[in-house]
């Protein structure tokens, strides 16, 4: 039987180890019921009496403790030192098999196209977002993020108005502007204003659909502090705020999935670990940030 192969050092400690223990508790054991069946009860008695019965004041048996400390420094060297951390394990050969797959995955796809990375995040977002977003990636109806917006003006003039919050970074939620600078924003174009400038001059993305805003949002990005937590270069003050400078790309994306989100219904796991490959995540931005999306 394979599972029973003695040529593995870790089957074979494994089956001496169990004969050993099985040896000492029928040793021990079996003298212990000798005592029971022979021995008088004798020796001092504890001064407390439960309805007219008192406890010996026996020491542990040096046989039971002996055995003891010595299950306790084999536990120790199975778990760090021979098994499973520096041996065969299901769980390691599934992770092995996944990273050799998404190696392959990776390689395979490296020099695809625009069009079938977009088809390519439509169906990964069908399979693991939709439940939350929606097949529209409109977030049925606030429940959960508007990605229509995501990546666009409309996305951070949303997060200006209303905050941002479950992303876990240093300096904490974003609270709505009018409540962290009251009055300056006084209309739709101040919003915009900020939102042009951030996606002209900060993002990577370099686009806008308000350029004759660029400008005004400069100095609105200034006085309405924005700088004290993004950084005067938008770039998140080393992780401490969102990093304005990678809002509209597939970085941006990438990040939100191997940071999650603690959303209205529920925290959005990290997909970080081996979940989705890098080219996946780039196919998911492309698709959210699709037209036809």
């Amino acid at each position: 039987m394979e599972w029973l192969n003695l040529s593995d050092s870790i089957n074979l400690l494994a089956l001496i180890g169990a004969v050993v223990i099985l040896a000492l508790t029928i040793f021990i054991v079996g003298g212990y019921i000798k005592k029971m069946r022979d021995s008088k009860a004798e020796g001092e008695l504890t001064e407390e009496e439960w309805d007219g019965i008192k406890e010996f004041k026996n020491d542990i048996p040096i046989g039971w403790g002996m055995t003891y400390l010595a299950m306790i420094v084999w536990a120790l060297w199975y778990w760090f030192v021979g098994y499973p951390l520096n041996s065969y394990s299901q769980i390691g050969e599934y992770n092995e098999e996944v990273r050799t797959y998404n190696a392959k995955f990776e390689e395979k796809w490296q020099n695809v196209d625009a069009e079938t990375l977009t088809k390519m995040g439509q169906n990964l977002f069908l399979v693991q977002c939709s439940q939350c977003h929606g097949i529209t990636t409109e977030g049925m109806n606030g429940i959960a993020a508007n990605l229509s917006e995501w990546g666009r003006e409309e996305g951070i003039i949303t997060v200006l108005k209303n905050g941002s919050k479950g992303l876990g970074y240093g300096l904490g939620d974003m609270l709505p502007i009018n409540e962290v600078v009251p009055g300056v924003f006084v209309s739709d174009d101040d919003y915009k204003a900020v939102a042009a400038y951030v996606m002209a001059e900060l993002s990577e993305a370099q686009k806008t659909k308000y350029p004759e805003l660029v400008e005004r949002g400069r100095r609105l990005y200034a006085t309405a502090t924005c700088n004290a937590c993004h950084g005067e270069d938008g770039k998140g003050m080393g992780g401490m705020a969102a990093d304005l400078s990678k809002y509209g790309t597939p970085a941006f994306v990438a990040e939100v999935l191997e940071k999650g989100k603690r959303g209205q219904i529920g925290i959005m796991p990290s997909f970080k670990a081996q979940m989705l490959t890098d080219k996946q995540k780039e196919a998911l931005a492309y698709f959210i940030y699709s037209e036809k999306n």
